[in-house]
């Protein structure tokens, strides 16, 4: 995230409705990702496809492939993301910029060329769909993983109205095209959708080119042994497998799930309320993210600078504290608007579920949901200040816990029958989440100590 809270503060001090409207939606963008706002397009896409309480065969194909290429697209790109992540924050502070750009352009080929070996592997050899359904879903995949790459340099530009337009067009063209080409079935639906991510995708990258220069168009730099944190390697892969391992889960339980289209199967009980849940992580995500890369970056890079600067122990100690009590505002303001968020959403669930065209049976579900997804926002916390004191370890542990209890949850919470549904999510980001705060304070209460004897 270097930069942003920069950019960030920019807006903040302009004092108008515009600049602060530009920072939370800026905060939002980043923040929430473009796999949650993917979730919008879908269920207005299905909502518009139903009449009469009917809805088509091939609305339910579409959500499912969509679906499954958000969570391989991922999972795939889990492992370089937090490593390039690292390695283009690391040139900025070096103030090498000129460096960004060409490693960007090796990051997607190196992605475009896995998504899409493996794209064509499976296409080829387990679905069993139209050629051009297989051929969008090629592209839908290689499209998506490269959008995830794209989105990590995104943080550092100023850009802002321009990366916002991006993605309120991108998206707007997924509906709209979807909606207009309703009548050719599912390839008519997934055309619009890649369609509009393409559009988000090249709009992307424009900025991106235009920000940043290079007399360098390709480099792997990013490669390099000496840049590659294998810590970050793996928590990446973990993380993503942990979001979605209890979703595979009900997936491939045959008693949970249906063959949605050959070889993918869903599981409309579980899906929808926690892909419906999700929505409500945006406002959390964004007040977080503009407190801590704002109040919580400035006391960060003064505490460092001070010791830098051979400042004395009082001084440092000090400024210290004020970042201690910048890190517990921030923590303050997130539970405090996701939980206003959820309690909102838990009082208007049936309601919500009416609008967008969902049976009041799936509401305790979706209560628990919104709960869990809700934690799992103050996951993210934990997980972002493990990652700015580079406690690489601590990040990972909490990651393989996270899939490892999701995994053993879930699977528990099938055997005991369809009233503890949801149950096995909730309690795995619970029991990580608790975990994560113990550990940061634990660290944060030896940070002093740690920077001066163990650095």
């Amino acid at each position: 995230m270097a930069g942003i809270g920069f950019r960030l503060r920019e807006l903040m001090k302009t004092e108008t409705l515009s600049g602060l409207f530009l920072a939370y939606g800026f905060s939002g963008i980043i923040s929430s990702g473009p796999w949650v706002l993917s979730i919008v397009g879908i269920l207005l896409i299905g909502i518009i496809n139903t009449e009469n309480f009917f809805t088509p065969s091939f609305v339910g194909q579409f959500q499912i492939s969509i679906t499954y290429l958000m969570a391989l697209s991922l999972i795939l790109t889990g492992p370089l993301q937090l490593m390039l992540t690292r390695f283009i924050a690391d040139r900025l502070y070096e103030k090498h910029e000129e460096k960004v750009l060409p490693n960007l352009t090796g990051a997607i080929f190196v992605v475009v060329a896995i998504s899409g070996t493996l794209a064509l592997f499976c296409l080829a050899y387990l679905f069993t769909g139209s050629v051009l359904y297989r051929l969008l879903m090629l592209s839908g995949l290689v499209i998506l993983s490269t959008i995830w790459i794209v989105v990590i340099v995104l943080s550092g530009l100023k850009a802002y109205r321009e990366i916002l337009f991006a993605f309120l067009l991108g998206y707007g063209i997924t509906v709209l095209v979807a909606m207009e080409l309703g009548e050719f079935g599912l390839e008519g639906l997934l055309f619009g959708f890649i369609l509009g991510h393409s559009v988000l995708l090249f709009m992307l990258l424009v900025v991106v080119f235009n920000s940043y220069s290079s007399e360098t168009l390709i480099a792997f730099d990013f490669l390099d042994k000496n840049q590659i944190y294998p810590s970050l390697v793996i928590t990446g892969l973990l993380y993503n497998l942990a979001i979605w391992a209890d979703k595979f889960i009900f997936w491939f339980n045959p008693q949970t799930s249906t063959v949605i289209i050959e070889p993918l199967r869903g599981s409309e009980l579980y899906d929808l309320p926690i892909f419906l849940a999700y929505l409500s992580i945006i406002p959390g995500m964004a007040v977080f993210l503009l407190r801590m890369e704002t109040d919580f970056v400035e006391k960060y890079s003064q505490f460092y600078d001070a010791i830098n600067n051979g400042s004395s122990l009082k001084t440092i100690i000090q400024i210290y504290d004020e970042m201690i009590l910048a890190i517990r505002r921030g923590f303050f303001e997130l539970f405090k608007i996701q939980g206003l968020t959820i309690i909102i959403l838990l009082a208007i669930g049936d309601k919500l579920l009416e609008w967008v065209g969902i049976s009041p049976f799936y509401r305790v579900l979706l209560n628990i949901d919104l709960v869990a997804v809700g934690v799992q926002v103050l996951l993210l916390a934990v997980l972002n200040l493990l990652f700015y004191f580079d406690y690489r370890k601590e990040a990972l542990y909490l990651c393989l816990l996270f899939v490892v209890s999701n995994i053993a949850f879930t699977l528990l919470s099938q055997y005991l029958g369809p009233a503890f549904y949801g149950y096995g999510f909730a309690m795995s980001v619970l029991l990580t989440t608790l975990l994560g705060i113990v550990m940061v304070s634990n660290k944060l209460n030896r940070l002093v100590y740690e920077t001066f004897m163990l650095r």
